[in-house]
C-alpha cells in the first residue's frame, strides 16, 4: 500500500516521519523529486514537477511525506491538520515570509490540502495535531493504517471561522 502523509507546511508531517520511520518505509516528495530529476530550484523555492514524479516513482508498503504526496496516486491518504494560530507560530519560527505565511494559513482555514485530497477519490483522513503531541499522531497514523480510524475520516476539523477574524 502506497500511503500519502500530507497536509500544510507545518502541520508536523516530517516529525512524525521521523518517528514511524523504525517501523515503516518513509519516503520524502522532496528527496524522490530531486533523485528523479522532477525539481527544479527557483530562488528558495523547490518546484516540484508532480506529473513527472507520477511517472517515476515506484513504492508499494511505502509512506510518502510531503505536502504534494496526496498528488502521487497513493492508496490512502492522511491529512495532518492545526489550528491556523498554531500554525502561524511554527511557520513564524521557521521564518516565512509575511506573503508565504498568509498564503500557507489561509490554505489550511479553508481546507485546501484536504479538498484536493478529497477529488482523488482515495480513501482521506485527517488527523488535528493542534494539541496533541507527536508520537500521538504517529499512534493515530497506525491505527488509520490499520484499518481501525474511522473517527478519522474528514468533516470534523473546521478553521474556517479563523479566516473572518483576520479581515
Amino acid at each position: 500500500m502506497r500511503i500519502a502523509l500530507t497536509g500544510t507546511p507545518g502541520t508536523g508531517k516530517s516529525t512524525v516521519s521521523r518517528i514511524l520511520a523504525g517501523r515503516y518505509r518513509i519516503l520524502s516528495v522532496k528527496e524522490l523529486a530531486e533523485k528523479h530529476g522532477c525539481a527544479e530550484k527557483e530562488g528558495d523555492e523547490l518546484l516540484v514537477d508532480v506529473d513527472c514524479l507520477r511517472e517515476k516513482i515506484g513504492c508499494e508498503d511505502c509512506i510518502i511525506e510531503g505536502h504534494l504526496s496526496h498528488l502521487l496516486y497513493p492508496d490512502l491518504i492522511i491529512v495532518l491538520r492545526a489550528h491556523p494560530e498554531v500554525l502561524r507560530k511554527r511557520l513564524e519560527d521557521r521564518n516565512y515570509s509575511h506573503e508565504k505565511l498568509m498564503e500557507n494559513l489561509e490554505a489550511e482555514a479553508i481546507d485546501v490540502i484536504l479538498e484536493e485530497a478529497m477529488e482523488t477519490g482515495r480513501p482521506v483522513y485527517e488527523i488535528d495535531t493542534t494539541e496533541i503531541s507527536p508520537e500521538e499522531v504517529a499512534e493515530r497514523i497506525e491505527r488509520i493504517i490499520n484499518g481501525k480510524g474511522e473517527e478519522f475520516r474528514p468533516g470534523r476539523i473546521d478553521f474556517s471561522e479563523v479566516i473572518l477574524s483576520w479581515y
